[in-house]
């Protein structure tokens, strides 16, 4: 192996194979690793090379394995039988391979996912690349902390039965529901589970930064609010101190965008006003003024002050104005009346919502007016 010898005299080769102490072996074989992956090597040379990486994989020492693992986690060089040998290892040696050697087939790395426990699942989930198939592999079969990592890895390649899968397996989990919701694209079915589940600057996040047009963000507030099993803005209509109500809201981080919209798509004005006036630290008769009586600019004014993101502005906008052209006689049919005028209202906005959004708006105007014919047959 003339490339390798060259750099390495064969005092050096003796010392691998035979030195006195694991101490001389491990510097050898670091010399020789580091050789191996920089230099030029011809067939001939690569072979003589898998080799003397075999010699050093069945080294009696673990500091002269680890030293084989460490230099050549990520080189093309390294056999693929020698780093199956190294996964099996103890941790010292295998997690740097499995953490980034690209020998592994995806046969392999799903099969160490299955058998490996959670120390190597995590290191397989840390990977630069990780494609569906491992990922869905983790998915079923991953621990915690090893299916939040791959969640959060740009990198790991996930089809939605996968994160279909996770959002069941891990529902109550903080830690992993987060690295979906901050993964940079999401399928819409998966963010509307996602919402349901989450809070807080998550959920801000969901509905806020993933692309969605005011009527994306109109669909999921009418679905959220359907689908919660604590629907805070039901809660805040019953209460007769809507002030203090909205202060604890904002004190447990939960006077979100969402939430104001879905108080707007539910006909709770007072929810609104006060919830608006917390976040933009005006007093309520000013916000009420802002909101109600100050021009088509005073809503936008305060609606900034408040801090509440600029895509979902038509949205509650077209809320707004749907509920000054509604009145309001407090029967059961008001919040279903408000409802109906409040998607016809934003089907013909100047800029209306895309194909998906506008299915799903029609589907809902169908669904309140059959509730509402079986309601009047009932009377």
């Amino acid at each position: 192996m003339a490339t390798t010898r060259s750099a390495l005299t064969d005092e050096d080769i003796r010392t691998l194979v035979k030195g006195a102490t694991p101490d001389e072996r491990a510097s050898a074989a670091n010399k020789l690793c580091r050789t191996i992956d920089s230099a030029p090597l011809s067939p001939e040379d690569r072979e003589l090379a898998g080799q003397i990486l075999r010699i050093m994989a069945a080294d009696a020492a673990e500091m002269v394995r680890r030293s084989l693992a460490v230099t050549l986690a990520r080189s093309a060089l390294l056999p693929r039988d020698v780093a199956l040998k190294l996964a099996r290892d103890v941790e010292a040696v295998s997690l740097p391979v499995l953490s980034g050697s690209p020998a592994f087939t995806d046969e392999d790395l799903v099969e160490i996912v299955r058998l490996g426990g959670p120390v190597r699942q995590l290191a397989i989930a840390q990977r630069p690349r990780l494609s569906s198939t491992v990922t869905g592999v983790l998915a079923d079969e991953g621990g915690e902390r090893a299916v939040a990592a791959a969640c959060a890895n740009p990198g790991a390649e996930f089809l939605e039965p996968a994160l279909d899968k996770v959002i069941a397996r891990f529902e109550a989990s903080e830690r992993v529901l987060a690295a979906v919701a901050y993964r940079a694209a999401l399928p819409l079915a998966v963010t509307e589970k996602l919402i349901n589940l989450v809070s807080g600057e998550v959920r801000d996040h969901l509905v806020n930064n993933l692309g969605f047009d005011a009527g994306a963000a109109l669909q999921i507030a009418l679905a959220s609010a359907e689908r919660a099993s604590v629907n805070l803005v039901d809660e805040a209509g019953q209460t007769a101190d809507v002030k203090g109500f909205v202060a604890h809201l904002a004190k447990s981080q939960r006077l979100t965008p969402s939430l104001l919209l879905r108080a707007l798509v539910g006909g709770q004005m007072s929810l609104f006003e006060w919830g608006v006036a917390e976040l933009a630290g005006v007093p309520h008769h000013r916000t009420w003024l802002m909101i109600h009586d100050a021009g088509p600019l005073g809503l936008r004014a305060i609606y900034e002050r408040a801090g509440l993101p600029a895509r979902l502005f038509p949205a509650f906008r077209a809320a707004v104005d749907t509920f000054h052209s509604v009145e309001f006689d407090g029967g059961a049919r008001d919040k279903a009346r408000f409802q109906e005028k409040l998607l016809q209202r934003f089907l013909t906005q100047p800029q209306p919502a895309g194909r998906e959004d506008v299915d799903y708006l029609l589907e809902r105007m169908d669904q309140l007016s059959a509730e509402l014919h079986v309601e009047a047959e009932s009377l």
